[in-house]
């Protein structure tokens, strides 16, 4: 039962067995996004004009502040990933955008001060990563986020606002964190 509830950003389906597909592969750049390989169906930012991918309406609509749910309430949006740019969702006709304050939650890769999110579904933010690396030397954090997905206990397609999987974020994170310990 639990199989049938997992993620359908996080697993795939091969033959018999099940395989993370989270991560970035080779048609995703390092930051998640697509590679230049299927350039011309990306959607770009109106504001940065940076790379963006495509999220359902129910995560905009499930991230939006009540307020706003009418203005979302048809079109076809993207994720921008752009860490600089407070644009985070827009159509893509370019008639509606919303910004990081139309959201409910902090996107963690928009975000400058902790609490920075990573993983949405479980509670992990880089002060999480970071504290148990000053501790430990390492972190377990992926390794737990990891189990409990394979157990089909997440909703990142929901819960997180870019609509995918956290895991290549917390893993980035993870990289960036120990490269500035050396």
């Amino acid at each position: 039962m639990a199989q049938e509830r997992q993620s359908r950003n996080c697993y795939s389906r091969m033959g018999s067995e099940r395989q993370m597909n989270c991560c970035p592969t080779e048609t995703t750049s390092d930051n998640g996004l697509r590679s230049e390989k299927d350039e011309t169906s990306i959607a770009r930012c109106q504001d940065c004009k940076g790379q963006s991918r495509p999220v359902s309406r129910k995560t905009v609509l499930l991230m939006l502040k009540p307020h706003l749910l009418e203005e979302a309430m048809t079109g076809t949006y993207s994720f921008c990933a752009a860490p600089d740019c407070e644009v985070v969702y827009f159509d893509e006709q370019g008639t509606q955008r919303f910004t990081t304050d139309d959201l409910k939650v902090t996107v963690g890769v928009k975000a400058h001060v902790d609490p920075i999110p990573l993983c949405y579904c479980f509670g992990f933010d880089e002060s999480h990563i970071r504290d148990e690396i000053s501790r430990t030397g390492r972190t377990t954090i992926p390794d737990r986020i990891a189990k409990l997905i394979r157990e089909g206990l997440c909703a990142c397609e929901t819960r997180n606002p870019a609509g995918v999987c956290c895991l290549g974020e917390v893993n980035r994170t993870v990289k960036r964190l120990n490269a500035m310990r050396s």
